[in-house]
């Protein structure tokens, strides 16, 4: 005899669902304006049309998915209007959270991000565009930390999770060769505990390439 899913069960469908949407949309694994039907998340996850929904729900609330007024789910799209918004954003938030992470970057966390910084190489060398996001991201996240302000990180990692599938297409279109200069400029300014070169190394990492995407 099959048994009907529990509340519980439903839950953690859902939750499942979200988070793995989420991540990648966030690493630019889905492209600009693809569309989403519940019917096939709902198919791919082995999961009802209930999880499917809220998972959904959830994500065009975060700005992560788009919902038309058909009904059509699909990743956004960006405007240059929104590109710019969304790069003044990082532009404020990001240097701050630098900022604030100064005075706890020790040897280890520097250490430490070099050693992710290295891992961002080597997911350019292969080409590897969701890896490379992934990896950038995680250089970001791993100094932020360090800054103790949960509520700014989460605002920011919600500008990560709207430009996702966009920063794939920015990939594409530098066609890097090597990490972003920006990121040695981090390391150094850490190292001396230069905090202007810091922010300044910041807000040009978080704005220099989405600016090149306004046509």
């Amino acid at each position: 005899m099959i048994r009907p899913k529990t509340q519980d069960g439903v839950g953690a469908a859902h939750e499942r669902v979200y988070r793995t949407l989420r991540t990648r949309i966030l690493h630019g694994e889905i492209k600009p304006g693809m569309a989403l039907t519940l019917r096939g998340i709902g198919k791919e996850f082995d999961v009802s049309m209930t999880p499917a929904r809220e998972a959904v729900r959830r994500l065009v609330a975060e700005g992560a998915l788009s919902l038309s007024s058909s009904g059509r789910v699909s990743t956004p799209e960006l405007s240059n209007e929104r590109i710019e918004e969304l790069a003044a954003l990082r532009a404020l938030l990001e240097p701050e959270l630098a900022s604030r992470a100064l005075p706890r970057a020790h040897l280890a966390l520097i250490e430490r991000l070099e050693q992710i910084n290295n891992r961002v190489s080597q997911m350019v060398a292969r080409h590897d565009a969701p890896g490379y996001i992934r990896m950038n991201l995680e250089f970001h996240r791993t100094l932020y930390l360090r800054a103790q302000a949960p509520a700014m990180l989460a605002l920011t990692e919600t500008v990560w999770l709207q430009l996702g599938p966009t920063m794939s297409a920015l990939y594409g279109r530098l066609n890097r060769t090597e990490p972003p200069a920006s990121h040695r400029l981090i390391l150094s300014a850490l190292k001396a505990g230069d905090e202007p070169g810091l922010r300044l190394a910041i807000r040009a990492d978080a704005t220099k390439g989405l600016r090149m995407l306004k046509g």
